[in-house]
């Protein structure tokens, strides 16, 4: 419990002012009750009674003697927020010298605090007077860029106050003022925004002197430093609580400033000479400077117009003594008084670029040193430096063609009618190949090899590892022909080639760059081919058997075309679309390649990998064996084989393939038929509890005793209602009663248990939110024949249950809300006793206040 009452401050005084000048005098309240905004009523006195000037409020509340002035404007209040307001009094006058009372209307229950404040103005003669050098008008200046020039204003104050000048020099060369150098009221020197630096070296300086004078120093003046220049004076007076009043301000022009900026330009715009020719550049300095000075004049190449002077390369100086630095090919001389030339002797095409010129201009002191008033940099100029490009003529042709495949290649390509070519001239090859297609069809060309400058082969992506091995050849036969040989030409090399002969010139560097690229017609290479035959022929050996024996089937292989082939084989199986084992219909069961080497492809039944046999009978038959045939294995077997040529190199190339016809097992049998259904006594659960799937399996057809059959048996869910996520393996027992759990993150279990011959138990212990879904088993029975081998069936799937998981929603809130509202009890038991205490031992003062007539507000008995 606190108390607070209303505050109304104004400004502590005497608040000093000078005659003329515009007062505004605050006055703000707070701590109050009521509306937000609130109103003030102004009063002034000279001696002893009041006189009310305005109000925010009431507009007669003004006296007679101050309605004209207030009516004019004279006299006014400027709201700044809700609760602050200002007296402003334009041209005030040694009468309104007295106290000044601010008043705010009671809005407040009860009566606590102020409610008005006086302050005390006490109103100066104006003894201000700013004036410039000998009282004379403003003076123009006309000055070269990096001169100096001084400006001199005079200001003096009279007034019976202790006050201080604040003196500031502005410039103006757009369309406001800005601040150059400050001497403050408290004796500081201030620079502007921007002069920062120019202070802290000494190019900026503001100095007094006799008289009551200010003298506005400015070296190295550049061309921002022109305009119009003002001395701006302020007085400041300090106040009763310390801190500091600007009272008045006065200013005066002292004079404009020009500012003749000097240029820095190349005679010549873009240039463009040839090779071996010579560059002449010419850098003028323009500037309408009279006295004596010289110029430093240095040249910069760079490879980009935007690049700076740290990047640019320095070509050649002189400096102000006309000193210029030592190179061979390149010189500068002074042309006139302002013009320096740039010639470069036997240009080269690396010499393209962008070259620009840097002046500064340096003026003699006093004691005979020189000092670099200006510095400026040309725009660049582009110059383009042309090659001499050599004459030739490019011819390429086959020495050697196949005629049949594996035959060796040779292109030759020669360059001919050679004119005009320098000693520094060097050529090389580069071998192109572009598919033949028929029609209009276009062909982006591949890169076979190139040669850079240096003779360096660099092999393209195309036939790279053939060129490796050997097989591509590429040589230089002689000074002028070029030579590319296939020791062993494939069908895939049918097609367009061409060569192209680069020509590299030599620089002054040594370097080595190209100048010119000639392309050859292309030469085709190509041979009539008869197609290649292949036929083969599957023969089951075995007319009829039953499951548990051998099957067996042979494939014979004939071929035309072909030079001395060899086959692989491999034998293919296409299952029933029933088979959930295969559901991509063919596997690949096992492989013989053209080496006899057998390999196992996709026969994954690990309690059968010596089962199957794949054999070479002669050199065009094949036989496949299948020991102990199972029900499984029922399908549709092809023979796949595939004709392969010896190639060059000693390394086989594939010529054609061929697919045998289908060869079929199908097994007729009366045995069982099984069907697997999924069942719960309760399928909807808490939280907590066991939930029981039961997995039944029932025959039909022939009976069978409990020892001759065997099951696989896997659970599955579904996380969701509509079936449509990948199920989750959950627990497995197979049909040697090993049980497989997979990975579970919550913290229910399973179980899985046979409960009798053909039912098998599924539990889940401790159910979760996560244990809901659709659950199914997958079954795979195992029977065994009269002679004794087991028989595996296909696999048979349950139609789903759902399981649906409940929250005890009475034992999860149940202590929740007991503590909520056995908190809720005490916390406003208490609550109870704080307001009792508080209405009991907490008083207030009721005070009757005496309103005016004209108040607009309600009492608050009548509220």
């Amino acid at each position: 419990a606190f108390c607070r009452g209303r505050i109304v401050r104004v400004p502590k005084g005497p608040l000093i002012r000078v005659a003329g000048t515009e007062v505004a005098i605050p006055c703000s309240v707070s701590d109050y009750d009521g509306p937000s905004e609130q109103n003030f009523d102004w009063e002034f006195s000279r001696e002893a009674d009041f006189v009310r000037i305005v109000s925010t409020w009431d507009s007669t509340f003004t006296s007679e003697e101050y309605q004209k002035r207030v009516g004019r404007g004279d006299i006014k209040l400027r709201r700044s927020s809700n609760d602050a307001v200002e007296l402003v009094i334009r041209n005030i006058q040694p009468a309104d010298q007295g106290r000044y009372k601010c008043s705010t209307p009671s809005t407040d229950a009860t009566v606590q605090g102020n409610y008005d404040a006086e302050v005390q103005v006490k109103v100066i003669s104006d003894g201000l007077s700013v004036s410039g050098s000998k009282a004379r008008s403003s003076t123009s200046l006309r000055l070269s860029e990096g001169d100096s020039f001084k400006l001199r204003c005079s200001a003096t104050t009279t007034s019976p106050e202790h006050t201080h000048l604040h003196v500031t020099w502005q410039v103006k060369n757009g369309s406001s003022w800005r601040d150059i150098l400050s001497l403050t009221h408290e004796g500081k020197f201030q620079p502007g925004p921007g002069y920062e630096e120019r202070y802290r070296s000494g190019d900026i300086r503001l100095d007094t002197g006799a008289n009551d004078t200010y003298r506005l120093s400015v070296s190295q003046a550049s061309s921002a430093d022109g305009g119009a220049y003002r001395c701006l004076v302020s007085e400041w007076v300090r106040g009763a609580d310390g801190s500091w009043q600007k009272i008045q301000e006065k200013s005066v022009e002292i004079a404009t400033v020009s500012i003749q900026r000097t240029d820095v330009v190349i005679s010549t715009s873009n240039v463009s000479v040839t090779e071996r020719d010579s560059l002449d550049l010419t850098c003028n300095i323009t500037t309408d400077r009279s006295g004596i000075f010289q110029a430093e004049v240095m040249w910069y190449f760079s490879a980009s117009p935007d690049d700076t002077l740290s990047d640019a390369q320095l070509l050649l100086s002189m400096d102000h003594d006309s000193v210029v630095s030592d190179s061979t090919l390149i010189s500068l001389s002074h042309v006139d008084r302002n013009s320096y030339r740039l010639l470069v002797r036997d240009v080269d095409v690396e010499d393209s670029g962008y070259y620009f010129c840097e002046a500064a201009i340096w003026v003699p002191l006093h004691n005979g040193s020189w000092h670099k008033v200006v510095e400026r940099t040309s725009a660049p100029v582009s110059v383009v430096v042309t090659a001499l490009e050599p004459d030739y003529d490019v011819f390429l042709n086959a020495s050697k063609t196949p005629k049949f495949s594996d035959d060796p290649t040779e292109l030759n390509c020669r360059i001919t009618n050679v004119q005009d070519t320098e000693a520094n001239i060097r050529f090389t090859v580069s071998w192109y190949y572009r598919q033949h297609l028929a029609g209009d069809d276009v062909v982006a060309e591949e890169l076979l090899a190139s040669m850079d400058a240096d003779w360096t082969l660099l092999l393209g992506d195309r036939g790279r590892e053939r060129i490796q091995n050997g097989e591509i050849i590429f040589y230089k036969k002689s000074t002028d022909t070029f030579s590319m040989r296939i020791q062993w030409t494939s069908e895939s090399d049918r097609g367009d080639y061409f060569c192209v002969i680069s020509a590299w010139s030599r620089h002054r560097n040594n370097s080595w760059v190209k100048s010119k690229d000639v392309t050859s017609t292309p030469v085709n290479v190509f041979w009539a081919t008869q197609d290649y035959t292949l036929t083969v022929e599957a023969v089951k050996l075995k007319p009829f058997f039953v499951a548990g024996h051998t099957f067996e089937m042979t494939c014979k292989v004939s071929s035309k075309n072909i030079k001395t082939p060899r086959y692989s084989v491999l034998i293919t199986a296409e299952k029933p679309l029933a088979d959930q084992s295969n559901p991509n219909g063919t596997t690949r069961i096992i492989s013989l390649n053209q080496d006899s080497v057998v390999r196992l492809e996709d026969w994954t039944d690990q309690t059968r990998v010596d089962g199957v046999v794949l054999e070479k009978v002669q050199e065009n038959e094949f036989r496949y064996r299948m020991y102990q045939t199972q029900i499984s294995d029922a399908g549709l077997y092809r023979c796949v084989v595939t004709a392969w040529s010896p190639g060059g190199g000693g390394m086989w190339r594939e010529a054609v393939n061929g697919l045998s016809n289908p060869i079929q097992i199908d097994f007729q049998t009366s045995g069982p038929v099984f069907n697997v259904s999924v069942h719960s006594d309760s399928p909807t659960i808490y939280q907590g509890e066991v939930a029981d799937l039961l997995c039944i399996i029932t025959t039909e057809g022939m009976p069978l005793e409990p020892d001759d059959m065997s099951f696989d048996v896997s659970w599955f869910a579904v996380r969701s209602f509509a079936l449509d996520r990948e199920p989750v393996l959950l627990v497995s027992l197979d049909r040697r009663g090993i049980v497989t759990q997979s990975r579970r993150n919550g913290s229910s279990d399973l179980s899985l248990e046979r409960i009798s011959p053909l039912e098998f138990r599924l539990r889940v212990h401790g159910c979760e939110d996560h244990d809901f879904g659709n659950h199914y088993c997958v079954v795979t029975p195992w029977v065994r024949s009269a002679t004794g081998v087991w028989q595996r069936e296909p696999d048979i799937k349950a139609k789903p249950i759902f399981l649906s998981v409940k929250m005890d929603v009475l034992n999860a809130f149940k202590y929740p809300l007991l503590i909520g509202i056995g908190l809720a009890t005490v916390i406003g038991l208490l609550s109870c006793l704080i307001g009792y205490c508080s209405s009991r031992w907490c008083c207030k003062k009721e005070v009757q206040e005496t309103r005016r007539e004209r108040r607009r507000l309600m009492s608050m008995e009548m509220d």
